[in-house]
């Protein structure tokens, strides 16, 4: 289906990150955009007051007019997290429309552009988002589709008028394959999506097959120590093509120096913390000297990128308190995590509340989990985020909760969360997860604020 023959679209799961930033290329394109989602959020509110059309009842008598019979023009885009006895998706699906998921459209878009794609277990969404404020700042341009909301944009979409796409390439069910860029970036290969791949052997297999996917003059960046062909690797370490080194901590900044055989660039400033964020940052660099952005162009951009929300966001910080959200749901990413913490305050004493997400990583990584959560010094541990999933007998957070070495640990709900952290007054306070955890943010905003 081409671009061009496109005047309506639907979106099964317009909630999601992914799916939004699609809604809102398309509104911009000026097609009529409807959707509809279970949950009614601060994302699909803002599609809402964009113009974009959200309905929340999973029924098609709620569908618009233009929606009701199949139209040449018309494309439903679906998200494979919607459950499979949707009678919306259902309703497309029995009356014969054209159907895509949310990765194969990305592909068309992508088709016939300069495409960037930057895949991986973790790091994508910041390492992607730096690229496309590198691009944007500089003046280079590009639009991009991005997993979470680049807090110098308040988007996850950003519309350039240049033929130049930053996408996140997303390894869950193998949508990424989808894709044929001209640079691609892979920044991890950890074990994840057991429940769609099996074992990690199957998911390194088709990071491989992502590397392939290249265009035969496009260039490879691959994170130093993935075993993964034919790519420029970068790093911290000086064996890594393309590396960042020099690091240290000036008035809670990240500063590093970037190297590679032809550039380097000195005193790079990073308000995101954690060495795993100035890996992120040497990837995106090494992308835009590729392109020909020039070096002091890319030290600018590189010292005004804000983040992204829900990527070791800062909430409060006080005098008296310190509060920090992250999305971090892997142990990896929460080893990570907890190690830019404890490089930025290392005397204070870390306070973690933390929600799984989904039964089968909670089964698959329980051992991993267990090791790095007993590194905090007080954890608090809310019930498995079931997400797509159903119950696993056994599987629960009190199950993991026993694996856990530390003494000051709990299982509990949301509201006893809110008063255990009204109670003790955390001066360090840090929230991961996933799921719907989120929404104790401005809560405990309140409560650390107004202390």
């Amino acid at each position: 289906m081409e671009l061009e023959a496109i005047n309506r679209v639907y979106f099964v799961g317009i909630g999601g990150i992914g799916m939004s930033a699609l809604a809102r290329y398309f509104a911009k394109r000026g097609t009529l955009v409807c959707g509809y989602d279970k949950t009614r959020t601060n994302l699909t509110i803002s599609l809402e007051r964009e113009g974009i059309t959200v309905n929340y009842l999973d029924e098609d008598a709620g569908l618009p007019i233009s929606f009701r019979e199949k139209n040449e023009d018309t494309l439903i885009i679906y998200t494979p997290a919607i459950p499979k006895d949707s009678v919306i998706l259902n309703f497309f699906k029995n009356n014969g429309f054209v159907l895509k998921k949310r990765a194969e459209v990305l592909g068309i878009i992508s088709r016939g552009q300069f495409c960037i794609a930057v895949a991986g277990t973790h790091g994508k969404t910041t390492t992607s988002s730096i690229i496309a404020h590198i691009l944007t700042h500089s003046g280079f341009g590009c639009t991009a589709f991005l997993g979470g909301i680049a807090t110098n944009y308040d988007s996850n979409f950003l519309i350039g008028e240049n033929n130049v796409v930053v996408v996140e390439a997303d390894e869950y069910d193998r949508s990424f394959l989808t894709l044929n860029p001209d640079i691609s970036i892979i920044t991890s290969t950890d074990a994840d999506h057991l429940d769609i791949y099996g074992d990690a052997e199957q998911l390194h297999e088709t990071f491989q097959l992502f590397a392939a996917q290249l265009k035969l003059d496009g260039t490879l960046f691959v994170k130093e120590g993935l075993t993964i062909p034919n790519g420029v690797t970068y790093g911290l370490n000086e064996q890594a093509s393309v590396n960042g080194g020099n690091i240290r901590v000036i008035n809670s900044r990240f500063l590093f120096d970037y190297h590679s055989e032809q550039t380097d660039i000195k005193d790079l400033s990073l308000m995101l913390p954690g060495k795993h964020n100035i890996e992120n940052a040497v990837a995106a660099i090494a992308v835009a000297l590729k392109l020909g952005i020039e070096a002091q162009d890319i030290k600018t951009a590189i010292a005004t990128f804000e983040g992204v929300k829900r990527r070791f966001e800062y909430i409060v910080k006080t005098k008296t308190h310190i509060y920090i959200d992250d999305y971090a749901h892997h142990p990896q990413e929460l080893k990570a995590c907890f190690d830019a913490v404890r490089q930025l305050y290392p005397e204070k004493r870390l306070t973690v509340l933390f929600q799984p997400h989904l039964f089968t990583r909670t089964r698959d990584f329980a051992a991993d989990f267990a090791t790095v959560l007993s590194t905090v010094d007080d954890l608090l541990l809310l019930d498995i985020y079931p997400a797509r999933e159903l119950p696993l007998e056994g599987i629960n957070s009190q199950w993991l909760l026993d694996k856990i070495t530390l003494n000051n640990k709990t299982v509990i709900n949301k509201e006893v969360a809110l008063q255990i952290i009204k109670n003790k007054q955390p001066e360090l306070l840090l929230t991961v997860g996933a799921g719907d955890i989120d929404t104790l943010i401005q809560p405990l905003k309140q409560i650390l604020s107004h202390a």
